[in-house]
């Protein structure tokens, strides 16, 4: 049984398939008059962010109370942290109070993968996105959209569809966790962006890289526009803001030059206005408000799977200091 979530590289297609299924039956708890269900009662689910978040931390808390864990949220801002504690003594405390599954959001890469294999917390870690390295659960919930509108059907996957992401991919864990997922469920995925925010090394990335939107619009099943995150610059990326809108934005027309079937994504928040217009964000084919909805199923599935215990396969990185532990 998996104990954690810090990458969607750890996935298979079957893991992945899991998750989706079951988010799939999960999701029927929505529609109900009382959306809760007793599988996690007397379970606590501690919400450690290190990084301001709103959807994230909503959603997750969410899915765990739709579930009957008792729910921590933790904010580094006005804790301990802030007057220097560090991520140790953070996870002893939390240790020291029982929590059963510790989703964690952190502003420097590899903090989730550290919490897990460190053998300071014996819950399970849940990666709720670290610097701009991964964020798996939005890639969970992005590919869960994306089969309700492409492939429609429990144990489907993504085969043959063509995904486009396009934007800042430079600093976008979400486009990280999203390349992993979606190649491992059979898509072909194409990154879009001006070439000062394409990573180093994506040559090495199981995708295409395009630098013309309009040349690969036509092909694509779903777009996905990335917002781009300013506060993470610190240089001159591309020439202004109107130049990025022009090259790299999706407005009305181009959205016409889609297939007729192909739906528009953004993980959120977004800039509209900038790699969206208001038209295309609020049009029928835009899945912004369906994603943040889904989010809440996804979470739900994943918590389930880690504290319910299904047995999915041995992770790709197994935690060798807690096997020292337990000889």
């Amino acid at each position: 049984m998996k104990r954690h979530l810090i990458s969607a590289a750890d996935l298979t297609r079957d893991d992945a398939v899991l998750i989706l299924d079951t988010a799939e039956e999960l999701a029927r708890v929505a529609d109900r008059p009382i959306k809760k269900l007793p599988t996690l009662r007397g379970r606590t689910v501690v919400n450690l962010f290190f990084e301001d978040s709103t959807r994230t931390r909503i959603s997750f808390e969410a899915a765990a109370k739709r579930l009957s864990a008792d729910v921590i949220n933790f904010s580094a801002k006005g804790s301990s942290v802030s007057k220097g504690e560090s991520l140790k003594d953070t996870a002893l405390t939390l240790e020291a109070m029982g929590a059963d599954a510790v989703v964690i959001r952190h502003h420097d890469s590899g903090a989730p993968h550290r919490l897990a294999t460190s053998g300071w917390i014996g819950g399970s870690v849940v990666n709720a996105g670290d610097g701009t390295h991964e964020h798996p659960t939005q890639a969970l919930l992005d590919a869960f959209t994306m089969r309700r509108h492409l492939a429609a059907g429990a144990g489907r996957d993504l085969s043959g569809r063509r995904i486009t992401i396009v934007g800042d991919v430079l600093h976008s864990r979400v486009a990280r966790s999203n390349v992993h997922l979606l190649t491992t469920l059979g898509a072909e995925v194409t990154l879009v962006a001006p070439p000062t925010l394409v990573p180093i090394g994506v040559e090495r990335w199981p995708c295409e890289v395009s630098y013309d939107l309009d040349a690969v619009l036509p092909e694509s099943d779903a777009v996905m526009m990335l917002r781009v995150q300013r506060e993470r610059m610190n240089a001159a990326f591309f020439p202004t803001e109107r130049e990025y809108a022009r090259r790299y934005g999706l407005d009305g027309a181009r959205m016409a030059r889609m297939p007729e079937h192909a739906v528009v994504m953004h993980p959120g928040p977004m800039n509209r206005g900038m790699e969206i217009t208001a038209e295309v964000a609020d049009s029928p084919r835009c899945t912004a408000v369906e994603q943040v909805a889904n989010g809440v199923s996804i979470r739900m599935a994943v918590l389930y799977l880690l504290l319910g215990g299904a047995v999915l396969d041995e992770p790709s990185a197994p935690d060798e200091s807690r096997t020292e532990e337990n000889k």
